[in-house]
């Protein structure tokens, strides 16, 4: 088994994990190490003229695992949302509280 590669964007398909950080050039983390690449991420990242990424090795990754810990994470943070805005009270708190909520992935209440 080898190790992480670097690869052009063009050759990289969905399912494929991420060795590292994909930076843009500021040096801003456009996507988190581990994250595994979709069909949507990837055209994404074509439109902001990502190039290149690094990948990690292949290995057997079961994507409904994936997805299921990408929606527990949704779900802890609308709930730290939760907790953060739990006394707010003004219609500006509130309507950023909807906006984030929308924002993270929750439906707005």
């Amino acid at each position: 088994m080898s190790g992480p590669s670097e690869i052009a964007l063009e050759d990289a398909s969905a399912g494929m994990i991420l060795a590292a950080d994909l930076l843009d050039a500021h040096g801003t983390v456009l996507v988190p190490r581990e994250t595994a690449l979709t069909e949507g991420l990837l055209a994404a990242l074509r439109r902001r003229g990502v190039e290149r990424c690094v990948v990690a090795p292949d290995v057997d990754v079961d994507l409904a695992v994936l997805e299921r810990d990408r929606a527990l994470e949704r779900e802890r943070q609308l709930q730290r949302l939760e907790r953060l805005f739990r006394h707010a009270t003004g219609a500006g708190s509130l309507l950023l509280l909807e906006r984030l909520r929308a924002y993270r992935g929750g439906s707005p209440s």
